[in-house]
């Protein structure tokens, strides 16, 4: 089974490599993934939100997703499962980026994309459309720089979006433990 996972991947990859590159995404590809760096963007949106009484509800929803993503996935997963980037098993690729330093599963820039764009689709589906539609440009554009392999991209997506669903129910039974009080 990993064998076929691992085809696949490299089949998606080298099909992206290939096939769709293009001296404008060149250049504007690493800035996208640029965004998704340590969190980034979402740490900031969550902090505009928990700075907003209307919005602080969400806000503590992201920053829960988040801190989540990191425990699961970047302190757990990763070092646990220890997987190679595929920039470093085919170093003949010239990366548009500083070469990463750690493990490729699961894909962090991903979790942490969908774990808050979940959180604020959750809250307004407008600015829920527009977040996710950054998660997948900032998750596509880790293919498209070959820094990850598409199962670590959609893993990423699923542990982003299952620690969202998480952090509202954990934010639904506090609220109804508080009311109970």
């Amino acid at each position: 089974m990993i064998n076929i996972i691992q085809n696949a991947d490299n089949l998606i990859l080298n099909f992206i490599h290939t096939n769709l590159h293009f001296p404008i995404l060149n250049k504007i590809m690493p800035y996208i993934s640029l965004l998704g760096n340590a969190g980034v963007i979402w740490i900031i949106i969550t902090i505009v939100f928990l700075l907003s009484k209307k919005t602080r509800k969400t806000g503590l929803i992201m920053a829960t997703s988040l801190v989540l993503c990191l425990l699961i996935g970047n302190i757990t997963l990763k070092p646990l499962i220890a997987r190679i980037r595929p920039c470093d098993i085919n170093p003949e690729i010239t990366l548009l980026i500083p070469r990463p330093t750690d493990f490729s599963f699961p894909s962090g820039h991903t979790m942490s994309s969908f774990a808050a764009s979940t959180a604020i689709f959750s809250y307004n589906k407008h600015w829920g459309i527009l977040a996710i539609i950054l998660a997948i440009l900032i998750s596509y554009s880790r293919l498209y720089l070959y820094v990850h392999y598409p199962s670590d991209v959609l893993i990423g997506m699923i542990i982003g979006i299952i620690n969202t669903i998480i952090s509202i129910k954990l934010n639904y039974v506090n609220k109804k433990k508080a009311t109970n009080l």
